[in-house]
Parts: structure tokens; sequence; C-alpha cells
């Protein structure tokens, strides 16, 4: 088989890729049985950008109020408008399938890659489907396998030391906020992380724990299960929970790859480190940064797909997220060693924080006429020291 691009990952990055590349001949192989069927995401995002990617109300349920428990302490704050969302992931990747078919995408499913071709520059890959071998020729491979990086690893380019690996349920429960979600912190709840309630509708909520590696050896499902039977806030309001699915997934923690793009290879989406580190979300960057990997990579075929050429997708992107993700490491680092009681006062800080400051917080936009005045508006709170952080 030959294609001018071949794109590896039928998540958000790979999808988006696709999509934007469809000026050239694209085939698309996803390892699953279908896009979206194996979710490993929470879903969390922000309906603004969600928006701008054409993804409407009927992919997302909307969050206006956010609350945050402790061992001993707990702190809600409300928004006018809703800013944040929990995708049905499903619904959402299947639509994005559609957007890439529509403009010309081939996809290949329950294909998995298994061997890079190489001589002088990344050439293609042998792929496998089902117990047939297929060798897919390409100007250019796009790698947005996630935290596998099934290419890059084998070219030597990924090996994650840091991540964050999660554990959730999908349920009925008898009563859910709709339009609020909850994050759960300190070693009642998890080691090292955080647990969540990211609720899709008014009976079906998203409820799950995620532990950071090495940190913590700890299994995040048997956390979770802990978490359920012992009803820990806020799940002892809930009434009846029925788990309906069950999801689990990794997330690669160090920030960006120093290398994301090679001859005729470019990495996207998890497999390039494109997330937030605070709150381990990263579906936004998927879309928006598969888009210019499509973008780019149509455009560096008529220069052999080089490095060189490549390049302009790592500067662009880079200069759009590193410094906030660097800045979210920083923070993230220091809330992993946190006591019990220091995430009671640290919950108590949020109590004193406008809503968009708090958003902008989550969010990772850590711009330093942000945290300065943050510094400044709360004198008593570790914005200073954060501030500290974020500047260097």
């Amino acid at each position: 088989m030959e294609y001018d691009i071949v794109i590896v990952g039928g998540g958000p990055a790979g999808l988006s890729a696709a999509y934007s590349a469809s000026k050239a001949k694209v085939l698309l192989i996803e390892k699953d049985d279908g896009i979206g069927i194996n979710v490993r995401t929470s879903g969390v995002s922000w309906i603004k950008e969600m928006k701008k990617f054409g993804i409407d109300e009927q992919y997302f349920n909307p969050i206006r109020r956010f609350k945050f428990y402790s061992p001993s302490n707990e702190v809600m704050l409300e928004d006018k408008e809703y800013r944040c969302c929990v995708l049905d992931v499903r619904k959402t990747y299947q639509y994005l399938a559609k957007l890439a078919i529509k403009e010309g995408a081939d996809i290949m499913l329950k294909t998995r890659a298994i061997k890079v071709i190489r001589d002088s520059k990344v050439n293609g890959i042998v792929a496998k489907q089902l117990n047939k071998e297929i060798v897919i020729r390409s100007k250019l491979v796009i790698d947005a396998s996630g935290f596998s990086s099934v290419i890059a690893r084998e070219l030597g380019m990924n090996t994650w030391k840091r991540y964050g690996v999660g554990a959730e349920y999908e349920c009925y429960a008898d009563n859910v906020e709709d339009d609020t979600w909850a994050l759960m912190v300190g070693s009642k709840y998890t080691p090292a992380g955080y647990a969540w309630v990211f609720p899709i509708n008014e009976h079906r909520v998203r409820i799950g724990v995620g532990v950071s590696r090495p940190e913590s050896n700890a299994e995040p499902l048997e956390l979770l299960d802990n978490m359920i039977s012992k009803r820990l806030k806020p799940l002892d309001k809930m009434g009846k929970i029925q788990p309906l699915e069950m999801h689990y997934g990794f997330i690669p923690n160090e920030g960006v790859k120093s290398n994301t793009v090679d001859d005729g290879l470019l990495l996207v989406g998890d497999a390039a480190g494109q997330a937030n580190p605070l709150v381990l979300e990263g579906i936004r960057y998927a879309i928006e940064f598969g888009r210019l990997a499509g973008k780019v990579g149509v455009e560096s075929l008529a220069y052999n797909a080089s490095k060189e050429y490549l390049s302009r997708y790592e500067e662009e992107w880079k200069k759009r997220i590193k410094r906030q993700v660097d800045s979210a490491l920083r923070v993230q680092s220091r809330w992993l060693a946190l006591t019990d009681e220091e995430w009671d006062k640290e919950v108590e800080i949020i109590k004193d924080m406008s809503i968009d400051e708090l958003l902008d917080f989550i969010r990772a936009d850590f711009t330093i006429q942000k945290m300065l005045r943050l510094a400044i508006n709360h004198p008593r709170m570790i914005a200073r020291q954060l501030f500290r952080m974020v500047i260097k």
C-alpha cells in the first residue's frame, strides 16, 4: 500500500491530523475495533475551544460549579456562565472521524503498527490487521498513538519515566449534580494524584482516581473501588451508584518532548507530551495541534517531509504552550509532596480566589501578568511562591 501520509492512532490528535491533511492521500490506522470504542480519558475540556473546533452542545455536558475536597475541608466556586465541559468522548471522536472521512481520509480499524520502515528517513510502517501483515509506504508518518508512542518508542525518541495512570467508572447514580464537577485530594483518595467526579447528565457520571508514577505504585482501580465502597465525599450524597463502563488509561507527565520531528516523522498529542499536567487534560491540545500537524505535514511533502521543514510545526506548538506546561509541571511537583494537613490549607486558599483566577489556574494559563496579579491580590496564598516558580 502507498500513501502520502500514514497516521498511527485514531484519537483526537490523529483524527484531526487526518482532517487537515486531506489534500494529500492519507491513511489513518487504529488498533481498536472502532473509533472511540475504548475510552481512555475522563473527557474534561473547555467550551470555547470545543466550539472553535466545531464541536457543539450535543457533544458535551456544560459545567459551571467546581467543588474541591481535601481530608478535612471542602470548598465550591460557581461561575455565572458555562466555560468548562465534560465530553461525550465516544461521540466526539466519531464526529472527528466523520470530518476526516468526508475530506477524503481512509481509516483502517483493528490495525496495529508493529515496525517502522526506515532507510535515510522514515518511509512508512509495517502494520498487522488480525493475522495479516501489511506494508504501508509513505512520505510522512504521524505518530498519534498516545502514551504508547509506538513509532517514537521504536526509534528511541520516547521512554516515559513520569506518567499518570487512571481508573474510572462511568456510572449510573441516583443523584448527580449535572453542572458540577469535583476534585478530591489527600491520602484517603490517592497517595499521589487526585480523584474526580465528572457528570455527563442527571443520572450518569464518571468517577475516577489517578496516581502519579513513580511517586506511587498504588493501583488506581483498587483505590477507586475503596472510594466507592466507603462512600467518601462527595459520593455519600449520590444514592445508588452502579458502574456501567470501566475506563483505564495512561498519560505522559514529563512536559513537552524535546524532539517531536525527524525526517519523515512527526509526533502529536500525548506522544509529543501535549497535555496540561495540573489536571492531565489534553483533548483541546490534541485537536489544535493535530490540525497543525496535518497542515504542516501536507506542506512538507514538497520538501520530502524533511526534519528541517517539519520543525515549523514544532516551533509553532511549543511557542504556544511550552511555557505554560513547564510552569504547570513545577506546580504539580509541589502538589505531589503535600501532606493531608497542607492540602487542607491549600483548599482553603481557593475560597479567596475569583472564578476567573481559578479557571486560569486549572487551565494552566500561566502568564506572568496573571500570576503577578494573583500574588498581589492574595498575599497569604501560595501564589507568591507560584509566581517565582512560573517566571523561571
